[in-house]
């Protein structure tokens, strides 16, 4: 059993690979998301009770007696627990912490017999036994066996020639109110969303390819959604290569660790 700290879209990448790998797979998630490609992301679920990604359905659930009823059905459940505190009661035999918070939030190497740490914030060997670089380029989804991650740069991944662009920002602090789906076409200029009335505008044209759920908090400057240049509308509903290849990276990890122990 894996137990896997977030369900972010990335967090989902990993789920997946390891569920289609035959792993039973248990979520853990906050109150309130943040994600922002939520139709890719199994903490969608909070929000919506379930979600399927790509033929895999994410269940909500409430107690330990649930998960098991869900991983009998062949689901992926997922529970509400900021600080994973039903490993305890589960025991799973790897923890992989794809919070991806940039930083570590609690996870310690004695979580489980096999422990992964997603992105920077993390040292192998330290907080956890092995590392998966999250960095666009060459190096993503590395196994890294000593050290940690590139470290966090603040500039997104550049996606059909843009970086920070694409990105759309809280105008302010409040309440979010999109105006726009997931899956939308917009242009620079457009009002795509608004922050307690302060409109929140497009810098580039694009496709909607993320964007918060409605009445999350936010403060300016915050990431609210993300615009893909390339306006591939299928990109909106699949997970994205990058959640793959970390995927990858984590499977070969758990695989490296069960096979050398």
């Amino acid at each position: 059993m894996i137990l896997i700290k977030g369900a972010g879209d990335l967090a989902t990448g990993i789920a997946y690979r390891l569920k289609k790998s035959g792993f039973d797979i248990v979520m853990t998630e906050i109150d309130k998301p943040t994600t922002v490609r939520r139709t890719v992301a199994f903490s969608q679920a909070v929000f919506d009770n379930e979600i399927v990604i790509e033929g895999i359905k994410g269940v909500k659930v409430n107690n330990i007696n649930e998960i098991y009823k869900e991983i009998n059905q062949g689901n992926i459940p997922i529970i509400i627990d900021e600080k994973a505190e039903i490993i305890k009661e589960l025991r799973p035999d790897v923890v992989v912490d794809a919070i991806i918070a940039k930083k570590n939030l609690g996870t310690n190497i004695k979580d489980a017999p096999i422990v992964i740490g997603v992105g920077p914030g993390f040292e192998a060997k330290v907080d956890c036994h092995l590392v998966v670089e999250t960095k666009r380029g060459h190096y993503l989804g590395k196994v890294i066996e000593e050290g940690s991650a590139i470290p966090n740069t603040g500039v997104p991944g550049n996606i059909g020639g843009y970086t920070k662009e694409r990105i759309i920002r809280a105008s302010s602090n409040g309440k979010i109110k999109p105006v726009v789906s997931i899956g939308d076409f917009v242009k620079k200029g457009d009002v795509v969303a608004y922050v307690d009335g302060v409109e929140v505008l497009a810098q580039i044209d694009g496709i909607v390819r993320g964007m918060l759920q409605e009445g999350i908090e936010v403060f300016k400057g915050m990431k609210s959604g993300d615009i893909d240049p390339r306006c591939e509308k299928d990109h909106c509903f699949t997970i994205s290569d990058k959640g793959r290849s970390i995927g990858g990276g984590v499977l070969e990890a758990i695989m490296y660790m069960k096979n050398n122990n």
